[in-house]
């Protein structure tokens, strides 16, 4: 499984649902859809920042991932983007790769 986070805002149409339904139910019908893709959703938090939900989950793959955001994208409520996490060990293994790399100029 992989992890990643998805960043949403909402369309006008998008709050106009939040406030119909509230947000503990808007929880529900994403973990809902995270865990029917196979997925588990470790956490849904609403923020007062640049987006307005943030949601980390485990899915399957990242084809898994693209799928959920383009059908909640699609559906018109959300503006929706996804980011891969990676955990410190995932990190750590990544920063050993040997890469070859010439800045410009030089």
């Amino acid at each position: 499984m992989a992890r990643f986070l998805f960043t949403a805002t909402y369309t006008v149409e998008g709050i106009s649902g939040l406030m119909k339904e509230g947000g503990a139910r808007r929880a529900e019908v994403i973990r809902a859809l995270v865990e029917n893709a196979g997925g588990r959703m470790e956490s849904f938090d609403f923020g007062l920042g640049p987006h307005d939900a943030y949601v980390i989950c485990d899915l399957p793959d990242q084809q898994t991932a693209v799928a959920l955001a383009t059908t909640i994208r699609a559906a018109g409520g959300l503006d929706t983007r996804i980011n891969p996490l990676l955990t410190p060990e995932e990190m750590d293994g990544a920063l050993q790769l040997n890469m070859a790399y010439r800045p410009p100029g030089v």
